[in-house]
């Protein structure tokens, strides 16, 4: 039987490789579910460094040693981007809850806005903490 829309078609996402090619709009479904589990990450160090402080001085300073140093600082900078860009596609799906911007050619601008805004307001975030 002969398909009416030909290889135009949306294919499932568990078939990347030969048969699926990744888009912008399933690029970022992925990319807020990792930056939800990196979030989980950074909020175990802040709390490690929080109780660190809660427990002595000179467990504090091993700790707050850790976090800021250059690696720290780093780890700290992409957990800013994370969580800008968790916050960013939490708006994304709540428009689309509400029934906006469900074509693709908006949704895949809304894919980019959010690595590009997550971006700014990292490096804007960056600038004033």
């Amino acid at each position: 039987m002969a398909d009416a829309n030909g290889d135009n078609r949306p294919l499932s996402p568990f078939m990347i490789g030969q048969y699926y090619r990744p888009q912008m709009t399933s690029i970022s479904s992925i990319m807020v579910r990792i930056t939800g589990n990196a979030l989980i990450l950074a909020a175990m160090l802040i709390v490690w460094w929080l109780l660190a402080a809660a427990t002595s001085s000179a467990y504090f300073e091993v700790v707050d040693g850790i976090i800021t140093c250059w690696v720290g600082d780093l780890i700290m900078f992409f957990s800013a981007w994370a969580l800008w860009y968790h916050l960013l596609g939490g708006v994304r799906h709540l428009l689309w809850d509400f029934g906006y911007c469900l074509e693709v050619a908006i949704s895949e601008k809304l894919g980019w806005g959010m690595f590009i805004g997550a971006t700014v307001l990292t490096i804007f975030t960056a600038i004033v903490v």
